[in-house]
């Protein structure tokens, strides 16, 4: 490719409206341009690199065994009613009539699709295990698109759906689609994890996440450094502490007048903040299905994990107590609240680390007062106990064999091991081997293919711009003239190492743009070009060229021979 024949349009301010590192840079390279609000064009120059992400990505599905096909991005509504996910999907499905007043949706996954062509396809156990993808656009209305293609409405997944005969059959399936994600995150050079992850909206018994790490993630990772322990936090479990220390302080009433917060009661009172509890209430269903006054107490240095609470009995669909039930169960307004002598009955859940400790500090259940010196067994009945809590970095790992360190991490895959969720839901079955029709067992893979464009970025720039890794680069050498108007050897010798790199099987751009020295390698230093080779006058005098790696601090000077070796010739 000759620049002179490419649109390549860069910037040289950065754009007000990007807010991180690879909205910055993908539009100062011109690699996209907004559309609308999580709308955005891809140019000729990021369609390249996302082309490369999609050509390693249909390579190991390919490898991994799995088959190609497309599916229609709008689906009809009677699909997703079946599923009961038309409504259970939230605003994000977007919604849309057409001139028959039929309903469709802008499909952000495909599952009900698949389900629904594999019962019209497949009858027997005889033709599984199979496993269909696609690389396709798909849409979800966020409600604040942000951050560029990292949160886009409008977005290129790789989704796949594998069926089976039995669990057997779709552990195997789950183990070669994680191994196979492994690979090409491996093979687009990133840094990653997979860490255990909540199953969500998808639904399913196992699930998976692959994140490419970077400081910009929005999902924080629990992982320990000596063992192959990794797991979203929201997942992640805290293990419980040593035993409870007896009580050593008199049950007593503190006077907190403006301290609502645990934060504000320790430096009060001269304390840890671990020594302080923290009630949180919530309204969830009994046992006799009616509505229930819960606290769920954490330590004051600790946050309340929702996803881990809604696991819990009773309180799938909980929601905050509101200001007039936390009156009427304890008798006090928020920022003193606490599990002892509530006015009515309550359930109260404590976190594996408040139920061992000794000697803590709660709210008094009345305006400006806390309580010190209180102790399990002797103020209070012993509690439910439950792991309610984010791990914090430094807590012992669950596998015994170290402890937590937490980073930021960008979602890029998601593996789910369904079950049997859709295909029951949707009346899909097969005839096993006794001629019985049995609901296959079904997995999810899905791969956010123009968000790892985003992701490498934000783990790969510096000052001047993308470093990309190779495999992701739009090209992975650039040969760049000097002058090349005013010395027709120098055009031709570029002219002639380009055609050469290209003819070794090398993807080259010859920069002919006739651009200064300092604005040429000022573009391709930003668009992120592995290899710069420049030819010039005084160079080819030398007999030799100037090359520089994207990451180097400084340019070499190599004969053709050394420079052919370094590029893989």
């Amino acid at each position: 490719m000759r620049l002179s024949r490419f649109h390549l349009h860069t910037e040289k301010e950065t754009p007000a409206e990007a807010e991180i590192v690879s909205h910055k840079l993908m539009l100062k390279a011109g690699m996209i341009r907004k559309l609308a609000a999580g709308l955005y064009t891809w140019t000729p120059l990021g369609l390249r690199v996302l082309r490369k992400v999609e050509a390693v990505v249909r390579e190991e599905m390919n490898r991994a065994g799995a088959i190609e096909m497309a599916m229609p991005s709008i689906q009809p509504r009677e699909l997703w009613e079946e599923t009961g996910r038309w409504e259970k999907f939230g605003p994000q499905l977007l919604k849309l009539r057409d001139r028959k007043d039929q309903e469709y949706c802008f499909t952000p996954t495909a599952e009900e699709a698949v389900t629904d062509f594999f019962r019209q396809e497949v009858a027997s156990y005889k033709q599984l295990p199979l496993n269909f993808y696609q690389i396709t656009t798909k849409f979800r209305d966020e409600i604040r698109p942000r951050f560029g293609v990292m949160r886009a409405r409008e977005f290129v997944m790789k989704d796949a759906y594998s069926f089976h005969i039995d669990d057997a059959s779709l552990a195997a399936e789950y183990r070669n689609m994680y191994d196979t994600y492994a690979r090409i995150f491996t093979r687009l050079g990133l840094r990653f994890r997979a860490v255990a992850a909540d199953t969500g909206a998808i639904g399913g018994n196992a699930s998976h996440e692959f994140h490419v790490l970077a400081d910009s993630g929005e999902d924080a990772l629990a992982f320990c450094e000596t063992s192959d322990y990794a797991a979203n936090v929201e997942l992640a479990e805290a293990i419980a502490p040593g035993p409870r220390p007896a009580p050593s302080e008199p049950l007593r009433e503190v006077a907190t007048p403006t301290q609502k917060t645990c934060e504000e009661v320790a430096a009060l009172l001269g304390i840890p903040l671990a020594r302080t509890v923290k009630s949180v209430a919530v309204i969830g269903t009994g046992p006799d299905g009616q509505p229930q006054f819960t606290l769920a107490l954490v330590r004051g240095d600790h946050m309340v994990n929702t996803i881990k609470l809604a696991k819990l009995p009773g309180l799938a669909e909980y929601r905050l107590a509101n200001e007039a039930e936390i009156l009427e169960y304890l008798g006090s307004e928020p920022g003193f609240l606490g599990p002892l002598n509530p006015r009515k009955p309550i359930r109260v859940i404590a976190d594996r680390s408040v139920a061992a400790m000794a000697d803590f500090v709660i709210g008094a259940n009345k305006p400006g007062a806390h309580i010190a010196g209180v102790n399990w067994g002797r103020d209070l009945p012993e509690p439910e106990v439950a792991d309610l809590r984010n791990v914090v970095e430094g807590d012992p790992s669950p596998d015994g064999k170290g402890v937590l360190r937490i980073a930021r991490g960008i979602e890029v895959g998601h593996v789910f091991a369904l079950g049997r969720k859709y295909s029951e839901a949707m009346h899909c079955t097969v005839l096993d081997a006794h001629g019985k029709a049995v609901h296959p067992a079904m997995g999810c893979y899905g791969i956010g293919v123009s968000r790892i464009v985003a992701a490498a970025i934000e783990q790969n720039h510096d000052d001047a711009g993308i470093c990309w890794p190779e495999a992701m680069a739009p090209w992975q050498v650039a040969v760049c003239i000097i002058n090349p108007k005013q010395d027709p050897a120098v055009t031709a010798a570029a002219e002639a190492l380009y055609s050469e790199l290209l003819a070794a099987g090398i993807d080259t751009v010859l920069d002919d743009r006739g651009l200064r020295p300092g604005a040429m390698f000022a573009d391709i230093e930003l668009i992120g070009i592995p290899h710069r080779v420049v030819v010039s006058a005084r160079g080819l005098e030398a007999g030799h060229y100037e090359y520089r790696a994207r990451t180097a601090s400084a340019s070499e000077t190599l004969d053709k021979v050394t420079l052919l070796t370094r590029l893989g010739r």
